[in-house]
């Protein structure tokens, strides 16, 4: 007779919650979901009526489980990332995208739409899953979206991700000479670049042992990448155009400092939806 839905999921529940996860319930629930193909919403419904789960379904079950309980991440294992309303492909060699990214594409695709342009540029630079250019391509579709990244295991997730965006160019590149025939036309350029510094490894095994490191790492102070992408945005917006940047929550002075430097006007900082420092936006004179 098949285990009851709800007696798996609370066993799976709180053998998460015994390794430290911390919504366990919730990734059990998307695992449970993944191995019977049912989303999180038809899922619950499903416990509620008493329904059952074979055996071969829990046992694929409890492997998916015992991965998790290692610090595996939850989207390698189910290979879907959420972010805002897309569902990203991503797994080993790609970075992960984070709830609190979604926050940081919503400024650029704010200044999309307040460009005035009919088909404003919008250059992704290090698009890693594509996440923010595939964003900004669906959410705003009269825009011309470029991405490049130069990891070649990253941009085949992103080349997955992006292949029917046809406002979208995907291209695998260094981003500091990537687009120049682009040179003073873009509106917005985003980055989400790798910002810990070196000696800082995260404490959480499923960033530590799984993102990739040249995603994470950014020199001894975190800056390195964000001071080439500043010289490198400078000579692809046009006058006016705006530079967003995603970084670690104590770096915004150190980076309003540093874009002020090289030339910028009207420099900001951002909070995420957790009120910590999220982005600096920066103007192109």
């Amino acid at each position: 007779m098949p285990d009851s839905l709800s007696a798996r999921l609370r066993a799976v529940a709180q053998q998460l919650a015994d390794a430290g996860i911390g919504d366990p319930l919730v990734d059990a629930e998307l695992l449970m979901g993944h191995v019977l193909g049912l989303g999180r919403g038809a899922l619950q419904a499903a416990v509620v009526r008493g329904d059952g789960i074979g055996g071969a379904d829990a046992a694929r079950l409890d492997e998916l489980a015992a991965r998790r309980a290692a610090r595996e991440p939850l989207q390698h294992l189910t290979g879907i990332a959420a972010f805002r309303h897309l569902e990203l492909q991503v797994g080993p060699g790609v970075f992960v995208p984070r709830p609190e990214t979604e926050t940081v594409v919503q400024i650029a695709i704010d200044a999309l739409l307040a460009s005035g342009s009919p088909a404003p540029v919008a250059i992704d630079l290090g698009t890693g899953s594509g996440a923010i250019a595939l964003a900004m391509a669906t959410e705003v579709p009269f825009a011309r979206v470029f991405a490049v990244e130069r990891s070649v295991t990253a941009y085949a997730w992103a080349e997955r991700n992006t292949a029917d965006a046809e406002n979208l160019t995907l291209v695998l590149g260094d981003l500091a000479t990537a687009f120049e025939e682009l040179r003073g036309t873009a509106s917005v350029v985003i980055s989400n670049p790798p910002y810990v510094p070196d000696d800082a490894i995260p404490r959480d095994p499923e960033v530590r042992l799984h993102d990739p490191a040249e995603a994470l790492y950014g020199g001894p102070d975190g800056l390195d990448v964000i001071r080439v992408i500043s010289r490198r945005a400078r000579e692809l917006l046009h006058p006016g155009g705006q530079l967003v940047l995603e970084h670690g929550e104590s770096q915004g002075a150190a980076i309003r400092a540093l874009l002020e430097a090289d030339g910028w006007r009207s420099t900001a900082t951002h909070e995420d939806l957790t009120r910590r420092d999220r982005a600096t936006t920066a103007l192109r004179r």
